[in-house]
């Protein structure tokens, strides 16, 4: 997910490494007890992945720490698929959470990938595989494969945003198709995008409802969207507290989470939904 990097966190920062890959320039920082993984683009270098190398276990973004949420509409997952690999915190918690379940993770930049072993730690599990490959490839052909997750997650940047064939009806619809009957889709994005809203209709128009998570203090958004119903909020209640004991050692406190779980549609329904032939390019060229 994307942080700037202030101007003064960058000069105290040391750059353990650097290397340009076939989709952008990556960069490892360490400031005092705090590496990032640093997507640098054109307008700002940034951070993609943090881990504090004193206490790996712990999830330093919120964004990650509201992805668990979740987790309060599919409490026992057995087969994840994530899609997005960054340093590896989301897989590497997974695992320790649900060491028995079926995890795959798909990641496009081999460079990536490359980084995360060599300088956060990561080591895909016994149950874990890592593809190299185009999300929107792997999900056709895992779809062909007759594969079906528990959970999905989708948490793939390109520096600056989502990459745009991964944000239109035609993908969200063919992620929808290799969840479970109970499954769900766990969405990273921004609340203050300038797609908000045009986000917001395509996630509407392929699940209907869905929980729009916020949490103060942060401009990260999570979507949390099922095509099953959504559990009450005693049931999410419930589910919170029997997760806490589990989660708290990372820093999550998902008790806190439920009050900020909401249904309510407060998006421009006007917007037109984004599709493969309607994409963010063409709204930006539009803006212009």
């Amino acid at each position: 997910m994307l942080l700037t990097v202030s101007p003064s966190v960058q000069a105290a920062s040391e750059i353990l490494h650097e290397e340009k890959s076939l989709y952008r320039n990556i960069v490892v920082k360490q400031s005092n007890h705090r590496r990032c993984l640093v997507f640098s683009v054109r307008r700002a270098d940034r951070n993609q992945s943090c881990m504090d190398v004193r206490f790996p276990e712990l999830v330093v973004f919120p964004y990650v720490k509201m992805v668990f949420a979740g987790l309060l509409v599919h409490p026992n997952p057995e087969r994840i698929l994530i899609v997005g690999l960054g340093g590896g915190t989301i897989p590497d918690a997974f695992e320790t959470l649900y060491p028995d379940a079926s995890i795959d993770v798909v990641e496009i930049d081999g460079a990536v990938d490359r980084v995360a072993r060599a300088f956060f730690d990561y080591k895909e599990g016994p149950n874990t595989t890592v593809a190299i490959a185009d999300a929107r490839v792997y999900i056709r052909r895992a779809s062909l494969r007759g594969k079906r997750y528990d959970v999905i997650v989708l948490d793939a940047f390109t520096g600056d945003y989502i990459p745009e064939h991964l944000m239109t009806l035609e993908f969200l619809e063919e992620t929808a198709a290799l969840l479970t009957p109970e499954g769900v889709v766990v969405a990273n994005t921004f609340s203050s995008s300038m797609l908000y809203h045009h986000e917001s209709q395509t996630y509407a128009k392929a699940f209907g409802k869905f929980y729009n998570f916020r949490m103060p203090g942060t401009l990260n958004r999570v979507v949390i969207a099922t095509r099953h119903g959504y559990p009450s909020r005693e049931a999410l209640a419930r589910r919170a507290a029997d997760l806490q004991p589990r989660v708290r050692a990372m820093g999550v406190e998902i008790e806190r989470y439920v009050r900020y779980l909401s249904l309510d549609v407060d998006w421009d329904t006007t917007h037109r939904h984004l599709t493969d032939q309607y994409s963010p390019a063409n709204l930006l060229q539009e803006a212009r």
